[in-house]
């Protein structure tokens, strides 16, 4: 038998089991406006008795991490440097700054509140960068350990329900301060989470802030690299410091596969040389390896576990999020 067909042969069920809540997700979040990674997290929660035993365990394990993977990957479809460059290097450097402070920010009430330096990046990440999507990614870089699914999926709980209400009420923020359309984009789209969201707030006000506030969206998301990188390297410093008897040729490469790829289709991206349905094709898909991903880390956790968190974590994101909205208010005001 091919070699391939036997390593899909016992991961089909929970490969198809996870695209089918996928789909059903895109359909609940487009008929009712909901937040796609949201629907996919809840729909799998639901089933999570699928990745206890059975023919599903499996793939729905694979779905969770290689899949993963790959749709973090194809999200270097979505940037060019011609978008970063045509931005101005005043903006680049505001929007840079607001990350960088915005996760650090995240380590240092982490660490305040009792949490590891992780759960500190993980959230600071989401909230700076691209929300749910970076919350993905940067747990697909950090080190295993048996709270690292429920961290991620509260991360995701949280940014998703808080970009969805800045949705709401940064447009109106904007208004009442009396940002221009140019301000009020600016803004928006680095403040905002997910970039759904930044695109309803934004084009909500103007076009012309819609279509800055995406551009400045795009920008956070090719933070998300560099952000990786550094995550990597602190968990290779991690491991090697816990002394979890790795050889030499174990360690964790500095920059894991999935970012590579990442940076290297940007890069080719940036060419110009893809084809346009070429590109929108790997964008498609990317964001249902992603939603097929949060399936299963959904089926992978009990309601219960997410239950017990605690008030400390809220006031973690909720705090992360209102500094970087004053961080970013306050730049633009200088």
């Amino acid at each position: 038998m091919n070699p391939l067909l036997m390593w899909l042969q016992p991961r089909w069920p929970g490969f198809l089991v996870c695209a089918v809540v996928a789909i059903a997700a895109k359909f609940v979040s487009e008929h009712y406006g909901a937040p796609v990674m949201l629907m996919a997290l809840l729909l799998g929660m639901a089933l999570n008795f699928l990745s206890v035993e059975g023919t599903c365990k499996p793939g729905i394990e694979v779905t969770a991490r290689q899949v993963l993977r790959i749709g973090v990957a194809l999200l270097g479809l979505r940037i060019t440097l011609d978008q970063v460059t045509a931005l101005g290097w005043q903006p680049v450097l505001m929007v840079v700054g607001a990350v960088a402070f915005t996760i650090g920010l995240g380590v240092v009430l982490a660490r305040w509140m009792g949490y590891r330096v992780f759960f500190g990046l993980l959230t600071g990440g989401a909230v700076g960068i691209c929300g749910a999507s970076a919350a993905l990614a940067l747990s697909a870089a950090l080190p295993n350990h048996p709270l690292k699914e429920k961290a991620t999926l509260f991360t995701v709980i949280g940014v998703s329900t808080l970009s969805t209400l800045a949705m709401v009420l940064y447009p109106l923020f904007t208004h009442g301060l009396g940002l221009t359309d140019a301000q009020a984009g600016f803004f928006i789209g680095a403040t905002i989470h997910d970039v759904a969201q930044v695109v309803g707030a934004g084009y909500s006000i103007s076009r012309e802030a819609g279509d800055l506030a995406t551009l400045v969206k795009l920008i956070r998301v090719a933070m998300l690299l560099p952000v990786i990188a550094l995550v990597a390297w602190i968990t290779a410093r991690h491991m090697a410091s816990e002394g979890d008897g790795q050889t030499p040729t174990q360690k964790p490469p500095l920059l894991p596969g999935f970012a590579v790829a990442f940076a290297v289709l940007m890069l080719v991206n940036s060419t110009g040389g893809l084809p346009q349905t070429v590109v929108q094709a790997g964008q498609t898909t990317s964001q249902w390896c992603l939603m097929a991903a949060m399936v299963a880390i959904g089926m992978k956790t009990h309601l219960k576990d997410m239950l017990n968190v605690g008030w400390k974590p809220i006031a973690l994101m909720v705090i992360e999020t209102l500094a970087l909205a004053g961080f970013v208010y306050g730049l633009i005001r200088l």
